[in-house]
């Protein structure tokens, strides 16, 4: 008997969300061709959609890896000139698991330009939509489309190579590449829409952060990477209440949290942080991360260090992004003073970069309900609510709101 219609669709979006980027990969080693490649793999979860209500396959990613290449294979006898005209990703004999790892590094060469490195990689590993994408990256749609696009007629044009580069092309490489992994996870970690999350993509960054710790394991900054996505990961099910709604860090029960993956981010990071004199940047940031998890409760943790992990970050690597999240560090230290906080919140709202970044309102929401500034913080809740575009995070963001208008405990009551 046949599978319902509702059925096949709901496995076809799970297959797309859970193998994406392997039927992608797969077909690019067979067209050479960003853009062919993206057809036949799109084709394939079409299909998909028509055959499944017969049988099911056992193996849905082989099924679709299958069909996108014949697909491929099929438009290539068809259209020889895409050879000539597109001399792309020279194949490389190697394992199918390294496949995605070798398009992120395509996408991250360093011919391209940064911020499209990152849109392409987004858009052709995660499946993301254009609006997703630039939902991810606080920019427009239009802009986002604009990206992808020139980055792949660069890499076309080009010859880019598909493949995993050279011991001595690592490095130059490697940072873009781990930023982009990041933005992987992110993009799964507060997903878009009504779910908190995604774990296809949480999944598949961490999978891709292991690949790089097995391809470069001198290197203290793709440990650090994988250190921070564990930690991460492993207080992914306290985020979450039963009637599924966000649950912050201090309001988590820690008991809830996967100990055996957060042990192992921890001796990661520690690891990272050794082999380096002066911690790179994502080693900073699960240095952060494991003054999280190894605090005994959100009130005992050291803020005062956390702030001073931030510090050191902006020496190096100063964005408006860490900025933020050191104010926000800042205002949990015992005694500080809201009021320089908030000025310092005041300034980033100044910065492009976080104009569309619902958590600078969020964080100043919180800052000025501290201080007693409940209409204040009742538009920022707001502005922050406009920039939010996941679900669970909207309905925290309007129960923190709806606090503020509860009528207030008289003193001594």
């Amino acid at each position: 008997m046949g599978a319902s219609a509702r059925v096949v669709a709901e496995r076809v979006e799970a297959a797309h969300r859970e193998c994406w980027s392997v039927v992608l990969a797969s077909t690019v080693r067979v067209t050479r061709d960003l853009d062919l490649a993206e057809d036949c793999a799109q084709e394939a979860f079409l299909r998909a959609l028509r055959t499944w209500p017969d049988q099911i396959p056992d193996n849905p990613a082989g099924w679709l890896t299958t069909v996108s290449k014949r697909l491929a294979l099929d438009k290539l006898r068809r259209e020889t000139t895409l050879r000539r005209k597109l001399p792309l990703l020279i194949e490389e004999p190697g394992e199918q698991p390294t496949d995605p790892l070798r398009l992120v590094f395509t996408c991250c060469h360093p011919a391209l330009a940064r911020d499209s490195q990152v849109a392409l990689t987004l858009r052709l590993i995660c499946g993301l939509t254009t609006k997703e994408v630039a939902a991810g990256l606080l920019i427009s749609e239009a802009t986002a489309a604009a990206r992808i696009t020139r980055a792949k007629k660069k890499i076309a044009a080009a010859g880019i190579p598909y493949r995993i580069p050279a011991d001595d092309e690592l490095a130059s490489r490697l940072d873009v590449v781990l930023t982009v992994v990041q933005l992987v996870y992110t993009a799964g970690h507060v997903a878009a829409g009504p779910e908190l999350t995604r774990a296809d993509l949480t999944g598949r960054a961490i999978e891709l952060a292991q690949l790089l710790v097995r391809l470069m394991p001198d290197e203290p900054e793709p440990e650090a990477l994988l250190a921070l996505l564990l930690m991460t990961q492993a207080r992914g099910d306290a985020r979450v209440s039963e009637d599924g709604e966000l649950v912050l860090l201090a309001d988590q029960d820690r008991s809830r949290w996967d100990i055996k993956m957060l042990a192992e981010g921890v001796s990661r990071a520690t690891k990272a942080l050794r082999q380096r004199a002066r911690p790179g940047r994502f080693a900073l940031q699960a240095a952060v991360a494991g003054l999280h998890v190894t605090a005994a409760s959100w009130e005992r943790t050291d803020w005062v260090q956390v702030v001073r992990m931030y510090d050191a970050m902006l020496v190096d690597w100063p964005s408006p992004i860490v900025a933020l999240n050191r104010a926000a560090a800042q205002s949990l230290v015992p005694g500080a003073d809201l009021d320089e906080v908030l000025g310092e919140l005041d300034a980033l709202g100044k910065e492009s970069a976080l104009k569309a970044y619902a958590y600078l309102p969020a964080t100043r929401a919180d800052v000025l309900a501290r201080l007693g500034c409940r209409d204040e913080a009742v538009t920022a809740y707001d502005a922050a609510i406009a920039l939010t575009a996941n679900g669970a995070e909207q309905r925290f963001l309007l129960r923190k709101k709806s606090e503020l208008s509860l009528p207030r405990t008289p003193p001594g009551a």
